[in-house]
């Protein structure tokens, strides 16, 4: 069993170019699912903006990134990040899953995804938004 935690920052139609540019300082590789890419188009205008990315080096650096659709609330530096966190299984994700809904405000609840296994979103009574998901080939 193998958990591990990443950031994931949040931006509204910049996180292409958030990406290319930490995949510069940083190396690694670039992987990006746009919302056209997933077939989950809400708005047609956004259609191209990340809906997940990635850059992830053999050094170790990794930051994950999307592009906030305009129907969500955004302000910049207010929700900047979320914390997320990778499992291998379902059993493992679903345990954090339920000590970390314990007082949370359920964003997404806990199911399969198009791009995932297992996924959800909460925030936490701390305030903390996490994404815990089972991990999946690219």
């Amino acid at each position: 069993m193998s958990v591990n935690t990443v950031t994931h920052l949040n931006f509204r139609g910049d996180a292409q170019a958030a990406l290319a540019f930490y995949q510069s300082v940083f190396g690694g590789d670039l992987a990006v699912v746009t919302y056209k890419d997933a077939g989950n188009v809400q708005e047609p205008a956004e259609a191209d903006q990340v809906m997940w990315g990635q850059v992830s080096s053999a050094g170790g650096f990794q930051v994950m990134a999307y592009d906030v659709p305009s129907r969500l609330p955004y302000s910049r530096g207010e929700n900047a990040f979320f914390v997320s966190v990778r499992g291998e299984t379902a059993e493992e994700i679903t345990a954090y899953w339920e000590k970390l809904s314990d007082g949370a405000t359920v964003l997404q609840p806990l199911g399969p995804a198009q791009w995932a296994p297992l996924y959800g979103m909460l925030t936490d009574r701390f305030g903390v938004t996490w994404v815990v998901d089972v991990a999946a080939q690219y």
